[in-house]
C-alpha cells in the first residue's frame, strides 16, 4: 500500500480539486468535471494511453450508480484503474505509485483568466480628453463622468424655442406696451 505521506498529499489534492469552482462543495466528494480537470492538470491524460474519454469511463466505474460524485476512496479506485492504462508497461504497484506521484500535492491550475491590458491603444481609447462630438459632453474637465446629466438632454422649460435670441424679453415688451 502507499506511504502515509503520499496518501495525505493525495487527499489534499483531492480536496483542492473537489472544491475548485464550486462554492457549495465541502471537499469530501468530487464531481466528474473536477476529476477530469485533476487528470488534465496533473498530466495523467497523456493523449496516447489515457484520453478524456478514459477518465470519464473510469469516473463512472468508480462512482455509485445513482450518485454524481465520488468519495476519496472511490477516487483512489479510479486512479488505480487509470494507472494500469497509463503505465501499462510497469507492474501494478509501480504504476499506482507513478500515478500517485503525478497527482500528489497538486492544485488546480487557473487558466483563461483575463488580465487587464494597459498598453498605448487602450490608454488612448479610454482617455476622455480626446473624445469628440456628443461623447465629449458626457465628461467634465477632469475626465470624470457626469452620469445621467451627460447622457440625456436636460429639457429647457423656459417656454422659449432653443435657438430664440430674444429669450427673457417678453415681460419687458409687455410692460413697454402698457
Amino acid at each position: 500500500m502507499a506511504d502515509k505521506d503520499v496518501v495525505q498529499a493525495l487527499e489534499e489534492s483531492f480536496r483542492k480539486f473537489a472544491m475548485h469552482g464550486d462554492t457549495k462543495a465541502t471537499g469530501n466528494e468530487m464531481s466528474g468535471k473536477n476529476f477530469a480537470k485533476l487528470c488534465k492538470d496533473c498530466k495523467v491524460i497523456d493523449g496516447k494511453n489515457i484520453t478524456t474519454t478514459d477518465v470519464d469511463i473510469s469516473f463512472s466505474k468508480s462512482k455509485d450508480r445513482s450518485s454524481r460524485l465520488i468519495s476519496f476512496h472511490q477516487f483512489q479506485n479510479a486512479l488505480h484503474d487509470l494507472s494500469r492504462k497509463r503505465f501499462h508497461e510497469l507492474e501494478e504497484e509501480q504504476a499506482l505509485e507513478e500515478i500517485q506521484k503525478l497527482v500528489a500535492g497538486k492544485s488546480p491550475i487557473i487558466s483563461g483568466v483575463t488580465k487587464t491590458v494597459s498598453d498605448g491603444a487602450v490608454r488612448r481609447l479610454t482617455d476622455s480628453t480626446k473624445y469628440t462630438g456628443q461623447h465629449r459632453g458626457r465628461f467634465d474637465e477632469k475626465g470624470k463622468g457626469k452620469g445621467k446629466a451627460g447622457r440625456e438632454d436636460v429639457p429647457n422649460n423656459s417656454g422659449y424655442v432653443t435657438a430664440y435670441k430674444g429669450k427673457g424679453t417678453f415681460d419687458k415688451k409687455v410692460k413697454e406696451d402698457n
